[in-house]
């Protein structure tokens, strides 16, 4: 049975394109098609350029090949400076914004051929106080933040691919609430240039799409690294399987998960242990919200001058809280961070890769907010590359994920363990089934 061209994953919609068995105008049509039918529920995107993307589109078709994002459509997180859509980092402070360049990470993905469609939802300055994204499974859901928009327009196959980025957990969370991959590298493994800063030391950029070799194409084109495309894997993987210390407060279905993620990948071969709980570990997500207060007192020291009234209260409290951390003592914090990530890097020695879960668990309803980072703030702390892998489905019938956790500077082994570990994951839950297929739409 044909599928919807806007159904289409990123790695088989790019093949197609370069086969010529597809335009990019075909393509870019039927986004918008569904883009159409469905924005006035989600509320997606902050600005959209139809005609700009079909002029593109057209004139793609009509030359060689650019690069192997050839046609592909996609959402830019309104974090990220565009050349030709206003750039509003989720503030009214930046509402008549143009910046006039893109974000090195949005010059790369144009040079390589891709088509940007608009800008995604971002919550405030990426940190808490929530847009108008509602989950797409399920309207009454929030997304999760702070990647808002670009999770939901890729799980509402409105584009197959969009980017993110990640300070605390603004690409693992929402990727796991809607139903998607979302992938955060290695810490500065991809440019920030023209990326809002946040937070220093912890500011990454990754992105979301429906399988891991479509995210994998992308990491190949933003890390310029081909060997991102090979995922071939014939190995036997050795995972640690680590509750984390925030285990208590994990629901049921993330619980669920995690023991029949483990049961299924030991039949399949893996080689499955218990990761020890160290205590030293329960002091890191406080650890990581200070070093984020500090570093995002300073990074927004002029909105916190010029228009402190105009930022939410949420923010203003967080700015103010990293206003009474001193110097020193974020420099002590930094440091603290060492003997941790060491303990997790020899972890990495002995483990291909870590599974830990991605969230609590099911998306709490919009009007609670975007959820709690604590699953994933340790790990955006020591820099790690991290991917969410949907495979489960919780009470309400909306999304469950783990994140599967790498060695740093070990992406490429990552993604390659990755599509191997959720390949297993989801033949055992929907044999018959497609990870973009696995929830209902409306």
């Amino acid at each position: 049975m044909s599928i919807a061209l806007n159904k289409l994953g990123a790695l088989e919609a790019a093949r197609k394109l370069q086969r010529r068995e597809l335009t990019a105008e075909q393509l870019v049509r039927a986004c918008f098609a569904r883009i159409e039918q469905r924005e006035n529920t989600v509320h997606a995107w902050t600005a959209l350029q139809k005609q700009a993307a079909l002029e593109r589109a057209q004139t793609l078709d009509r030359g060689a090949l650019r690069g192997p994002l050839h046609g592909l459509p996609i959402g830019v997180k309104d974090l990220f400076d565009t050349a030709d859509l206003p750039t509003r980092y989720g503030s009214p402070i930046y509402e008549r914004h143009r910046p006039g360049l893109d974000a090195a990470s949005v010059a790369q993905c144009r040079e390589a051929g891709a088509i940007v469609i608009g800008k995604t939802v971002t919550t405030e300055f990426a940190t808490y106080h929530a847009g108008p994204t509602r989950n797409p499974r399920n309207e009454a859901y929030t997304p999760g933040g702070s990647s808002s928009g670009s999770a939901a327009a890729v799980a509402d196959d409105m584009v197959p691919f969009a980017l993110g980025t990640q300070t605390a957990g603004s690409i693992i969370r929402p990727a796991s609430y809607c139903g998607v991959v979302g992938y955060k590298p290695t810490f500065g493994s991809i440019s920030r240039a023209g990326v809002k800063s946040v937070a220093e030391s912890l500011d990454t950029v990754g992105g979301f799409a429906r399988s891991v070799p479509d995210v994998a194409l992308f990491a190949s084109v933003l890390m310029r690294d081909p060997r991102m495309l090979d995922l071939s894997y014939d190995g036997k993987p050795r995972i640690g399987m680590f509750r984390t210390l925030q285990w208590r407060h994990a629901q049921s279905e993330t619980k669920e998960a995690f023991a029949q993620a483990a049961a299924i990948l030991s039949r399949a071969g893996a080689v499955v242990e218990e990761v020890p709980q160290p205590q030293e570990h329960c002091a890191l997500v406080q650890l990581h919200a200070d070093i984020m207060a500090f570093e995002l007192s300073q990074a927004l020291a002029y909105e916190r001058i010029e228009h402190m009234g105009q930022l939410s209260t949420k923010l203003q409290a967080i700015i103010e809280a990293g206003m009474r951390i001193g110097a020193e003592e974020h420099q002590q914090n930094l440091a603290r961070a060492a003997e941790p990530r060491a303990r997790v890097d020899s972890w990495l020695d002995t483990y291909d890769v870590l599974i830990a879960p991605s969230a609590a668990g099911e998306a709490p309803f919009a009007d609670l907010g975007t959820g709690d980072p604590q699953f994933s703030r340790a790990w955006t702390l020591f820099g790690l590359p991290c991917l969410n892998l949907p495979f489960a489905t919780g009470p309400q019938g909306l999304p469950v994920g783990l994140q599967l956790i790498g060695k740093r500077h070990g992406d490429h082994a990552m993604l390659a363990i990755a599509a191997w570990v959720h390949q297993r994951l989801l033949a055992a839950n929907s044999p018959d089934i497609g990870a973009s297929d696995m929830w209902p739409r409306g």
